[in-house]
C-alpha cells in the first residue's frame, strides 16, 4: 500500500491551497483518513481528521478555515486549506487506517509529504 500526497506549494497569506492525497495497492477497507503537519523544530500535529462514517475533527487553530473530505470509491482524502496564514506554514502528511485483508485488522500508512509554505 502507497499513500501519494500532492497540491503543496507556495501561497500568500489569506490564499487558498488544496492537497490530496491518494491510496494504491491491495486495499479492503480504509477507516479514518486524516492530515497532519510538522513545521521545523516542533511535533508532528492532528490537523483534521474524518472517519468512515463521516464524522469530521480539526485542530482548534484551523477549524473554520480548513475542510477535509474524503471519497471512497477513489480512496482519497482531500484538505481544502482557506485563508492561509504563514503559521500553517509546514509539511503536510496524509494518514489512513487501511485494512490489507478481510477481517485484518487496520493498520497505519502514513504518505510522503508536502510543503505547505505561505509567505508573502
Amino acid at each position: 500500500v502507497q499513500l501519494q500526497a500532492s497540491g503543496g506549494g507556495l501561497v500568500q497569506p489569506g490564499g487558498s491551497l488544496r492537497l490530496s492525497c491518494a491510496a494504491s495497492g491491495r486495499i479492503v477497507g480504509i477507516g479514518t483518513m486524516g492530515w497532519y503537519r510538522q513545521a521545523p523544530g516542533k511535533q508532528r500535529d492532528m490537523v483534521a481528521v474524518v472517519t468512515s462514517g463521516g464524522a469530521t475533527n480539526y485542530l482548534h487553530f484551523v477549524r473554520g478555515r480548513f475542510s477535509i473530505s474524503r471519497d471512497n470509491a477513489k480512496n482519497t482524502v482531500y484538505l481544502q486549506m482557506n485563508s492561509l496564514k504563514p503559521e500553517d506554514t509546514a509539511v503536510y502528511y496524509c494518514n489512513m487506517q487501511i485494512a490489507r485483508r478481510r477481517f485484518a485488522r487496520y493498520e497505519d500508512y502514513w504518505g510522503n509529504g508536502t510543503q505547505v509554505t505561505v509567505s508573502s
